[in-house]
């Protein structure tokens, strides 16, 4: 079988709705918005976004922003503080950059209306996990992304160059002679269309939602990732998942991510019999690195055969607990914990992908006409593992540095772009019987058994041939509803992680193989590209 399945559905150009802009941004995260706020006034910017905008990854952040502010913080010790957390795999001109550049776009970020917290007049600043120093600016405790996303949204919704259309689902990038031109979307009520762009800025996010137990909203399906892997864009790096140790664990109850901020203002973990057991795992204990933590707790909780850990505040003044900590303390209350002296039960979940997209310094990918920024890249600034509090930055930074390529590519083709002659899809299998639900929910409990924290050459065997089953029952169809396309994103993205976490043969930041426990910079001191194309048996 063909894999991948070069468009979700049927359509005609001749028989659908055009529209046409300069640039397209496909994403209404904080990579997307920053980017169409980089566009000059007299160009014209349409952002889809496939829910509402409020609902995208970014908003759910809790942690902040890192960034050097306080006088005794330098450049070199964020730097260094990323590196460290890469395990290797960062690009140090990249992370370089990226962290040169965060003071000047939190200030941005203040001028257009973000009200971070502050301390006596200055900017309130926080450490978290595998941080050196006190660098993390925040919002409103912990809901630094929706106090961010509320400014940038605002200012968005204000400027008479942009046009944002939510419901919007992004089916596939269009494509001509090697070139992206544009993409094909399902729009709420309106039905299929075909945006046309002289440029076009992926920032989609990312895949939680391919795990059972995740942090990320229902909208991280994997839908840019999968649809620029259609394209033919080239993707890396898809076995590096990174999981959050400490997400609230409460049976039959949805997740909710208790922030790395708790810990770095001094939280500790314990086991079911009231243990720390995090300082003889680690000499930075709970503010080890997030990998680091996430494994001590799954081996904790199968030493103890207890589902979860706890989360200790107790020891810290409870004044500051309140302040600064009100969304987490208001979920907790509605499962009757007091945070200032209740153990919080908690247990690793899947947070973010750092794999994704290959993106340059300018955050163009392999596919002329495409740039990408955020989560759906993998740009080298993470490595094998992101620091803490890095990834609104990423977004931040590399939205502008995106639209400010595009824009100057656009303005080039401006008066010599034209519609070239798109053939008609062909035909497709019906969904017929498939159980949309079942293989979804089935597809992320694998995922989680056989791709989760610890993983092995037969686990992830026993991964793909389920998962290649799937996609050979499932993607060879037409499905007709977001459900349907979202499982087959997900199938999609799912092969590529088991097959790169099946070839990286050793264990490297948030990859870790039981089987081969021990780094190997002989052989895997680099990026893991994906293939153009895998067989499905």
């Amino acid at each position: 079988m063909e894999f991948p399945q070069r468009y979700l559905i049927r359509f005609s150009p001749r028989e659908i709705p055009h529209v046409f802009t300069d640039i397209l941004v496909i994403g209404g995260g904080i990579a997307g918005m920053r980017a169409a706020l980089a566009v000059p006034g007299d160009l014209r910017v349409l952002v889809v976004t496939k829910d509402m905008a409020a609902h995208s990854n970014s908003n759910y952040a809790q942690g902040g922003i890192a960034g050097v502010i306080s006088p005794e913080d330098r450049f070199e010790n964020h730097i260094e503080d990323t590196l460290v957390a890469g395990a290797g795999l960062c690009n140090r001109e990249l992370v370089e950059l990226v962290v040169r550049e965060a003071p000047g776009q939190i200030d941005d970020l203040v001028r257009l209306g973000t009200r971070f917290d502050q301390t006596e007049g200055a900017l309130a600043l926080g450490k978290e996990g595998g941080h050196s120093h006190h660098r993390i600016v925040h919002a409103l405790g912990d809901a630094t992304g929706f106090e961010v996303m509320r400014a940038v949204i605002d200012r968005v919704s204000d400027a008479p160059n942009i046009e944002l259309w939510e419901k919007t689902f992004t089916l596939d990038l269009i494509t001509h002679e090697g070139q992206c031109l544009g993409a094909l979307v399902h729009r709420q009520r309106k039905g299929k269309l075909l945006i046309w762009a002289s440029q076009t800025i992926l920032a989609s996010g990312g895949v939680g939602m391919v795990y059972r137990e995740t942090t990320n909203p229902p909208v991280a399906t994997g839908d840019g990732m999968a649809a620029a892997y259609r394209a033919g864009a080239r993707l890396r790096d898809m076995e590096f998942m990174q999981f959050h140790p400490t997400v609230l664990y409460v049976a039959g109850s949805s997740r909710f991510l208790i922030s790395e901020a708790v810990r770095g203002e001094g939280a500790w973990l314990r086991d079911k019999n009231g243990h720390r057991f995090m300082p003889e795992e680690d000499p930075r204990a709970e503010l080890a690195p997030r990998d680091v933590v996430s494994r001590a707790i799954v081996k904790r909780m199968e030493t103890t055969q207890h589902p979860n850990v706890y989360l200790d505040l107790s020891h810290i003044d409870s004044a500051t607990v309140h302040r600064r900590f009100p969304g987490i303390e208001k979920v907790c209350s509605n499962f009757g914990l007091d945070i200032t002296r209740d153990p919080i039960p908690v247990r690793p979940g899947a947070h973010y992908m750092i794999g994704g997209v290959e993106v340059d310094l300018q955050g163009r990918t392999s596919l002329p006409g495409l740039w990408a920024a955020g989560e759906v890249t993998s740009s080298g600034l993470h490595g094998a593992n992101r620091l803490a509090s890095n990834s609104l930055l990423e977004g931040l930074v590399f939205g502008k540095i995106c639209a400010d390529g595009a824009v100057n590519a656009a303005r080039q083709m401006k008066e010599s772009f034209v519609v070239p002659p798109i053939a008609p899809h062909g035909r497709a299998r019906k969904p017929g019987d498939l159980d949309i639900s079942d293989v979804t929910i089935s597809l992320r409990s694998l995922m989680g058994r056989n791709m989760g924290i610890v993983r092995n050459e037969e686990l992830l065997a026993e991964a793909a041939k389920s998962v290649s089953f799937w996609c050979k029952y499932a993607l060879g169809r037409e499905f007709p509803t977001r459900r349907g396309w979202e499982l087959a994103n997900l199938l999609t993205v799912a092969r590529l992680m088991i097959w790169s976490a099946t070839q990286r043969k050793e264990s490297r930041g948030t990859h870790f193989r039981a089987d081969f426990p021990e780094k190997d910079n002989a052989n895997w001191l680099r990026h893991l590209p994906c293939p153009a194309s895998l067989e499905i048996d």
